[in-house]
């Protein structure tokens, strides 16, 4: 009997395999797919491109102890993200910024004069309740509906008004020029992408790892001391209160030969136009030098598989009836997006994952 199941090879499960194997623990992993590293698996594409085939992951995070640790499986690339949307045919830069606000208004507004700009274009809203009135509150109408109502109902499939108000929260509004998406104090991408971060990870002898493999078939017919699930914590319990509410994408993948590069940033946002969110172009994320470039386009759709938790009040409250059951749960530990039905970033997970580990070495020595 093995000491612990490790049901999912992205981050959590990863990062939970290699801690307790770190610690001479046995650990086996599985995941249905056919790969590891979950949704950032990276992989070259036929045309010798590095790409990401379930969409951009850019790493950023403020905490040392995370840069820390990954850094024992990978050296990184300096990467500061940039975008740019598309409004009335004219790019400007997302999260708004002085810049945007000039451009698209043909002002000449200095820091201060953006300041007191928004201040009189805004509309005060207290209490923030939902995505609308954070973006209300910051931008006011105009901006919401040039840059984030469009989006949003693409993405989510609701109104502004629908979401909570976190959604919204994680879009800043600056006053001066800064144009990156994330002001992190480390910001990187893994130097030979992230499969190869996550293949050093699982390398240790503690640890055996099986691909294509339903949970459920193992758990009927192994034995093991601990779980450690990191999939959709309603499927888990067999939907027992009905299903979680998540937003899925399909991806669109295109290369084009002989083309040094096709937009000016890694990501261009299509708030308005077109059925998808969003355009990224990969050599910009990676740094790769190569004769053509690779890009993806991101529709949004309610089924296939679920990438991000719909952040709404009633479905909180359904999480909270299976977080319940969760706790209830002999061996047991729920770790991940899914698990805890939490819209993290991949610094949110690593995170999540060393605490959880932690916990349980804390309690089983």
């Amino acid at each position: 009997m093995r000491d612990f199941l490790v049901v999912g090879a992205g981050f959590a499960g990863s990062v939970c395999a290699e801690r307790l194997a770190a610690h001479g623990k046995r650990v086996l992993v599985v995941d249905r797919r056919p790969h590891i590293g979950g949704n950032a698996y990276d992989r070259v594409d036929e045309h010798g491109v590095l790409i990401h085939p379930y969409g951009p992951h850019i790493f950023h995070t403020n905490a040392k102890r995370i840069i820390a640790y990954l850094s024992r499986f990978t050296d990184w690339r300096f990467y500061e993200h940039r975008v740019l949307a598309q409004v009335e045919g004219k790019l400007y830069p997302i999260p708004i910024n002085r810049t945007t606000i000039n451009a698209l208004y043909g002002l000449a507004l200095d820091e201060d004069g953006v300041a007191a700009w928004l201040e009189k274009t805004r509309t005060p809203r207290d209490p923030l309740k939902t995505s609308e009135d954070v973006v209300l509150n910051s931008v006011g109408p105009d901006l919401c509906d040039k840059f984030f109502r469009g989006y949003t109902r693409k993405q989510w499939g609701l109104d502004l008004s629908e979401l909570s108000a976190g959604v919204a929260a994680r879009i800043p509004t600056r006053n001066n020029d800064d144009d990156r998406y994330f002001t992190d104090t480390f910001q990187f991408m893994p130097a030979e992408g992230y499969t190869k971060m996550f293949e050093r990870m699982l390398a240790h002898p503690g640890i055996e790892v099986r691909l294509g493999v339903d949970f459920e078939d193992v758990k009927a017919t192994e034995s093991f001391g601990h779980v450690i699930y990191t999939g959709p914590i309603d499927a888990y319990f067999g939907y027992r209160f009905g299903k979680l509410p998540y937003r899925s994408l399909r991806f669109e993948h295109q290369h084009l030969p002989d083309t040094a590069q096709y937009q000016p940033v890694g990501t261009v946002n299509y708030p308005n136009d077109h059925d998808y969110t969003r355009i990224t172009e990969f050599r910009h994320l990676t740094g790769q030098q190569h004769s053509g470039t690779s890009l993806v386009r991101e529709y949004p759709q309610a089924e296939g598989d679920p990438y991000y938790p719909v952040p709404r009040p009633a479905n909180e409250a359904l999480f909270k009836q299976y977080e319940a059951l969760a706790k209830q749960e002999a061996n047991t530990t729920f770790v991940g997006r899914l698990a805890q039905y939490r819209y993290y970033n991949m610094d949110q997970v690593v995170g999540a994952a060393l605490a959880a580990v932690d916990d349980i070495l804390a309690a089983k020595p």
